[in-house]
């Protein structure tokens, strides 16, 4: 199990380049629930070894959150709030860990903060990702939006970058205890995956 994970793992940042972080962070940034924390730290990882330019990796990754919080957008134009709603009730976005009640608490937040919740939304987990749909429902104009969304991604990616660039700093460390810690993410993994479980069920028992 140790050289599978190992395997993945290496597999995993031998293929972390500029498009992937773009692609995988405009798909954290949709209705995906794909953790920002293992595409920005990695490559802020590798460009701390020389591999990627840091401020690249910070400016591609606000680049897939645009792209993603964009899909978003025009989705809610496209479809409209009654749709969005009753489709947050079907198993898909269940699924996706969306219900009714997640994106009642981002459209609640973006009624009662207006645009700025598209930038501080950005850095607030579970309401990040969705924020982008009332802002489609209301129409926002498209400017600002790109503006408060680009602002809020970037400040969170540069935390993330961070975060990445210390733990490079500490790699004689992490090597030392390369173990521990794979057995420690894995059973992270675990968690994730039993978490996701988890809300699918009481998701769907809500609506019985």
């Amino acid at each position: 199990m140790e050289n599978i994970f190992s395997s993945l793992i290496n597999w995993y940042m031998e293929n972390i380049n500029y498009g992937t972080v773009t692609l995988l962070m405009a798909i954290e940034s949709s209705f995906i629930p794909f953790p920002s924390e293992v595409v920005v730290p990695p490559a802020a990882w590798k460009a701390a070894s020389g591999e990627l330019n840091i401020y690249l990796v910070v400016f591609f990754s606000s680049l897939g959150a645009i792209i993603g919080a964009l899909f978003n957008y025009y989705i809610a134009i496209l479809l409209g709030r009654p749709l969005i709603y009753k489709l947050a009730n079907t198993k898909l976005l269940h699924f996706l860990l969306i219900d009714q009640s997640s994106i009642e608490k981002a459209e609640g937040y973006f009624l009662k903060y207006g645009n700025i919740s598209t930038f501080v939304g950005r850095l607030i987990p579970v309401i990040r990702q969705l924020i982008s749909l009332p802002a489609g429902f209301a129409k926002m104009d498209i400017k600002p939006f790109l503006f408060f969304t680009f602002l809020g991604s970037t400040i969170w990616n540069i935390i993330l970058a961070l975060l990445g660039y210390f733990f490079y700093l500490q790699k004689d460390l992490l090597e030392k205890y390369y173990r521990e810690i794979s057995y420690f993410l894995l059973f992270c993994g675990i968690i994730f995956f039993g978490y996701i479980v988890f809300k699918i069920f009481r998701m769907e028992k809500k609506k019985v």
